[in-house]
Parts: structure tokens; C-alpha cells; sequence
């Protein structure tokens, strides 16, 4: 679990992640996987994906074999679309990449803050 603090003071929003996520990256750093962003609010494509503008993506994937979370939406495709559209994964899993902007650096104007492990070590 961690906190992340939106450019707005005072607004915090606890989100749920998982332990083994890495630490959210400097901005402007490669991605590395760690979900905060997606975690507080899902972006454009999240959006019309989620059918929500708050919380967490629809789309986050936590990939427990690289430890990090993926976009569903250019990772796995096939699970964000509709079965009859699948033919189209490959073409959409291309064009979200290019619309979340993967590979362009971290941009997400956040602080995050791991919370607390029970018995007080953070």
C-alpha cells in the first residue's frame, strides 16, 4: 500500500499496490513498473477502457513474473477487448502503446509514500 499525493495540496489518495512493485521512479526516469500512476487515476485510454475518470486502471496488470505492473491494454490486448474484436489485439496493443506514450519516461507529477508495515517498519 502506498500514498500518493496529487499536485493539489493536501490530497491524499491511499492506493493499493502490490509489495514486490519498485519504488515509483524520478519523473522523467524510464518506467520501471511500479503502478502509481495508473493506480490513482486511469489515463485517456484508461479511461474509455474503465469507464471511469477516478481510482485505479481496469486495464493495470500486476505481471508476477517481472515483479511490475504492465498496461493490460499493450501488454494483453486480448483480455481488454471484447472477444469478437480479437483479431485486433495486435493493432491495439500497437496503438496504446503509442497512446500511453511507453518507452517516453515517467510523467506522473506524484509523490508517492510507502505506508507503514505492520509492526511499525516502513
Amino acid at each position: 500500500m502506498s500514498r500518493a499525493a496529487p499536485s493539489a495540496p493536501g490530497a491524499w489518495q491511499v492506493i493499493h499496490l502490490e509489495r514486490e512493485a519498485p519504488r515509483m521512479p524520478a519523473q522523467g526516469a524510464p518506467c520501471n513498473g511500479c503502478g502509481v500512476c495508473c493506480a490513482v487515476a486511469p489515463c485517456p485510454l484508461g479511461m474509455l477502457i474503465s469507464r471511469r475518470r477516478r481510482g485505479a486502471c481496469a486495464a493495470l496488470v500486476w505481471d508476477d513474473g517481472g515483479r511490475r505492473y504492465l498496461c493490460g491494454a499493450a501488454s494483453r490486448p486480448e483480455a481488454i477487448l471484447p472477444a469478437r474484436l480479437g483479431a485486433l489485439a495486435p493493432l491495439f496493443a500497437r496503438l496504446a502503446r503509442r497512446w500511453i506514450a511507453a518507452g517516453s519516461g515517467c510523467d506522473a507529477a506524484l509523490d508517492a509514500v510507502p505506508a507503514a508495515r505492520p509492526g511499525g517498519r516502513g
